[in-house]
């Protein structure tokens, strides 16, 4: 139908003349109520705002020397993290001449990754940013 004829036939019916499809080769128009098209538009939006999931990223520092109970302290936070469905990030800044046993440091990181390795994967590897090693982990369960 040509589009006059569209534009008369939505004014007979007191509606309005919408273009889905302007690119298309032959360009494909709907005849409907324009306020009650928005509404159900805003409506769907607000739903899918609604439905979707924030995801935090928790930061959890840890020194190259850390002993033995502070260590489980921050694992117990880790879990709790990772049950709400949040990321983990995992920082150790090596101190004066703590950058010279990075061996040390990669030990505790890779045996916390490995306390936490039933609950959360490894998303992003152990990286050396200056004096920094950061890990990334996301939680294996879905909130």
């Amino acid at each position: 139908m040509s589009s006059r004829d569209a534009q008369m036939e939505a004014r007979s019916r007191n509606l309005n003349l919408l273009c889905v499809a302007p690119n298309a080769k032959v360009p494909v128009c709907k005849i409907l109520d324009y306020g009650k098209y928005r509404y159900q538009q805003q409506k769907k939006a607000k739903e899918a705002k609604k439905n979707q999931t924030i995801i935090e990223v928790k930061e959890i520092q840890l020194s190259p020397v850390i002993g033995e109970h502070d260590l489980q302290t921050k694992l117990k936070h880790a879990v709790r993290f990772l049950e709400d469905g949040n990321k983990i990030k995992i920082t150790m800044r090596f101190k004066g001449r703590q950058i010279s046993h990075m061996d040390v440091g990669n030990q505790v990181i890779e045996r916390f990754i490995s306390l936490l390795s039933d609950k959360a994967v490894v998303e992003k590897a152990p990286i050396l940013d200056k004096r920094t090693l950061i890990v990334i982990l996301a939680s294996k369960v879905k909130k």
